[in-house]
């Protein structure tokens, strides 16, 4: 904790508490959205919905579904040292994941609003031994107030993006005096670590990025099983976690494609569901015979493209397709994690936007384990040499198996660095008190 926290902080502190009364007509505003939990809306005040189970309590807090994902590995290996975990996250599709992904003993809560009252709130109730933050979610009273109650804190699969950095770098007063509560900053890239240092973190070490040791999703065999009944042995290529302007580039593939292959079957993922039914409106505007997951549809023999607007199926697609085009890359958000699809065995295309995962993209391009396509016409071209050339696919894939190994590791590396501070819990007996 910093002996005297800088103005910007001071207000800031100042400003949270006086507008915690807003967090009213703010909830409400994201229930309307589809963004809250109507049945646990007390969580984002700090009032949990679960009671504090005895012993060691280690709370891990990631923004979303792909931070939360990327913890699945690490948070095994503490379950076997007879740890209990908070899982927080901010959204409500990442509740669904946990749900969905994470044994029962796992307790998931939402993030508290970060303002001082929510936030005592919720540490007074869950008196957590350890925190570990996720890539670089910050909320200032957040730390600050665990840093006050000397709870110790450790960034993990540390992240500081090209676009955060400079940002950042213009507040760096602020930023140094948050870091500064950290004791260990573990940074996904030796390019991150440097970042996170010249912000101010007082120890920075390298451990790789936890999402390369991250298993791939699973799949329900009997929906497997039904979705490869329906298909008949079609080409199928699946577009994964799509966003605005994207489908209408994978439409204009598809129909540019299926020409020269008529059994090809599309599939479109996009990245938030609720945008599935303007996606299937949009292709069968633009003559497409469309199926929609959501409405318990499978695709039939005349169906030319299926939307998947369903969470957490994206291993049965991964499963089924030889070529996938990971979302996010053709227009300037930033790319997805391409790691599950690999470890499924499919050959990797994307866009050149990818900033959010510039280290991992770099790498598998390089060494040609993902297929770069700078424009749409560049789509077009890459995705049909992949379709048709079964030797191209066993090439990328094979090469972006070799990149994932050799970068893996991370996991091993982010438990060694937190040995002591679980060997710390272990000898205070997991108090609560």
């Amino acid at each position: 904790m910093p002996s005297a926290l800088p103005a910007t902080l001071a207000a800031y502190r100042r400003l949270s508490a006086l507008a915690a009364p807003l967090a009213t007509p703010l909830i409400a505003r994201r229930l309307k959205q589809g963004k809250e939990d109507p049945e646990r809306l007390g969580e984002r005040r700090g009032v949990a919905s679960a009671p504090r189970p005895p012993g060691p309590l280690i709370w891990i807090h990631g923004a979303s579904v792909g931070e939360v994902l990327a913890v699945a590995g690490l948070i095994e290996r503490l379950r076997a040292l007879n740890v209990r975990i908070l899982l927080t996250s901010g959204t409500v599709t990442s509740a669904a994941i946990v749900a969905r992904r994470f044994p029962p003993d796992v307790i998931h809560q939402y993030v508290p609003f970060d303002s001082p009252r929510f936030v005592s709130a919720f540490l007074d109730h869950w008196k957590p031994g350890l925190a570990l933050f996720i890539e670089s979610d910050i909320w200032p009273n957040l730390i600050l107030s665990s840093a006050e109650r000397r709870i110790p804190m450790v960034i993990i699969n540390g992240r500081m993006s090209p676009r955060s950095f400079p940002r950042w770098r213009k507040l760096r007063g602020t930023i140094s005096a948050l870091l500064e509560c950290f004791d260990l900053c573990l940074a996904q890239s030796e390019r991150d670590g440097e970042r996170f240092a010249a912000l101010g973190c007082p120890n920075v070490v390298t451990s790789g990025n936890l999402k390369l040791d991250v298993e791939g999703p699973p799949a329900d065999v009997r929906k497997l099983e039904r979705l490869k009944e329906a298909m008949q042995r079609r080409l199928v290529f699946v577009a994964a976690s799509t966003h605005p302007g994207e489908d209408e580039i994978v439409l204009d593939a598809h129909r540019r494609l299926a020409s020269r292959m008529p059994q090809l079957l599309s599939v479109i993922v996009p990245r938030h569901p609720n945008r599935g039914g303007a996606i299937a409106q949009m292709l069968t505007a633009a003559g497409m015979q469309v199926a929609l997951r959501s409405q318990d549809e499978l695709p039939g023999p005349d169906t030319d493209m299926y939307v998947a607007d369903t969470m957490g199926e994206l291993g049965l697609f991964y499963r089924l397709a030889p070529v996938v085009f990971m979302g996010g890359s053709l227009v300037p958000h930033g790319g997805q994690n391409p790691i599950e699809g690999i470890k499924l065995g499919a050959a990797i295309l994307h866009g050149p936007h990818v900033f959010n995962f510039s280290d991992i993209y770099e790498s598998l391009d390089q060494a040609g384990g993902a297929i770069r396509a700078e424009t749409g016409e560049d789509f077009v071209k890459l995705l049909g040499h992949l379709l048709v050339n079964p030797i191209a696919r066993q090439r990328s894939v094979g090469a972006a198996e070799g990149v994932v190994n050799r970068l893996g590791g991370a996991l091993d590396k982010t438990l060694a660095a937190l040995e002591p501070y679980l060997l710390q819990l272990r000898l205070e007996g997991g108090s609560d008190a």
